[in-house]
């Protein structure tokens, strides 16, 4: 029983840290892609995952977000909670461009 107790502390440690990086990417999702705020700070240091993924959500580089979702009604608010934060993340333009040196673009001409 006292592995049990421990591996259930555990588990819930491992819910709310991922919990909490889902949450950070929420907020940077909501700061690169809501137009109407122009928030000039993106707080990609709030968590591991949002460090990770700076390059990949604000950076030179296009994004697939893949959501996963269920047909059945006992999922349905999980379902569109995760609707909704997939809309969120397809408002985020970034201006894709080729990272060339010089000369490798005068090689490639």
């Amino acid at each position: 029983r006292e592995s049990s107790g421990i591996n259930a502390e555990y588990g819930a440690k491992e819910g709310i840290s991922i919990n909490g990086g889902l949450l950070a990417l929420g907020n940077v999702i909501s700061a690169l892609g809501d137009e109407k705020r122009k928030v000039s700070h993106v707080p990609y240091r709030d968590s591991k995952l949002t460090r990770l993924l700076q390059d990949s959500l604000g950076g030179n580089s296009q994004t697939l977000m893949v959501a996963c979702v269920s047909p059945a009604d006992r999922d349905f608010m999980e379902t569109l909670n995760t609707l909704k934060y997939a809309n969120r993340a397809k408002n985020i333009k970034n201006k894709v461009v080729v990272n060339q040196d010089k000369t490798s673009r005068i090689i490639t001409r």
